[in-house]
């Protein structure tokens, strides 16, 4: 092995614990002054992603399709001292966005995190598939995400009406080779979404990072899934995706799953809407 990459390769390990210190005595976590939005923000996973963000002291935009849902989210944020507001969203709907991130620029001042968080899960066997099932994920978790990326995009892209560059979190999953062969080819479609965009956000100069978290097994998940990690498992690591500790990382995926990987079970037949997420027909 070379000097040079002896070097390299020993820097980070001698000076680890004193860097992590200097980051967190900089607050590079912290997201006062910035502006989240999180689709599926009712319940579940996204409920307490944007608990994470607010704690770290972003504005948090609740969007979701389930409106009383919502509203009662967004309304427990606020009891904790916290910015927040509900704003309805459908994700499939490119209309439904414009307005969203509108209505979330007029109301917070910004758009500086999207958490593309929506996704809708219905398992079984490739010989059972059944095509609207397949469609409604296709639409939710791949065309859904898309949107939320082109929306992020253009609002905060130089000249956007945000315009101040920002963050991007999709959600992808360990488990890509279990719970049906289409959720595995909608959550690898985000997967590579995410990657293309931050090559292109790079390319373009927007200054927006775009990263890719995959849960691991846990309660949230439909399925044959043990209840193996917690949703709160998942809040430090969108928090430091989105904010400057994270500054140089983008087009990059970060599993979640305690090294647990994806749970080898036998796919079984039916659907079902992971919480955060509305189920089939309704948004």
């Amino acid at each position: 092995m070379s000097k040079r990459l002896l070097t390299t390769v020993q820097t980070p390990v001698m000076l680890g614990a004193d860097r992590l210190e200097e980051e967190m005595s900089m607050g590079r976590h912290d997201l006062s002054g910035r502006a989240a939005l999180v689709t599926g923000g009712a319940g579940g996973l996204g409920a307490e992603m944007a608990a994470a963000l607010a704690e770290a002291g972003a504005a948090v935009v609740i969007a979701d399709v389930r409106e009383d849902q919502g509203r009662a989210t967004a309304d427990a944020l606020k009891q904790t001292g916290a910015a927040a507001v509900f704003v309805r969203l459908d994700v499939t709907d490119d209309a439904s966005w414009e307005r969203a991130v509108g209505e979330t620029i007029a109301e917070l001042g910004g758009l500086d995190i999207v958490v593309a968080n929506a996704g809708v899960e219905i398992s079984g066997l490739i010989a059972d598939l059944d095509p609207a099932g397949l469609r409604r994920m296709l639409d939710v978790n791949v065309l859904g995400t898309a949107l939320a990326v082109k929306h992020a995009f253009r609002a905060m892209r130089p000249g956007g009406p945000a315009g101040k560059g920002g963050a991007v979190v999709t959600v992808a999953s360990v488990d890509t080779t279990v719970g049906g062969a289409g959720y595995s080819a909608t959550k690898s479609a985000v997967d590579r979404l995410t990657r293309v965009a931050a090559l292109e956000a790079g390319k373009l100069g927007y200054d927006v990072r775009v990263n890719c978290l995959y849960p691991g097994p846990g309660p949230t998940g439909t399925g044959p899934r043990p209840a193996l990690g917690e949703v709160t498992d998942l809040a430090g690591a969108v928090v430091f995706l989105a904010s400057d500790a994270a500054r140089f990382v983008t087009g990059a995926g970060l599993p979640v799953d305690g090294d647990l990987g994806p749970v080898t079970a036998e796919p079984v037949a039916g659907a079902g809407a992971s919480p955060g997420f509305a189920p089939p027909g309704s948004a």
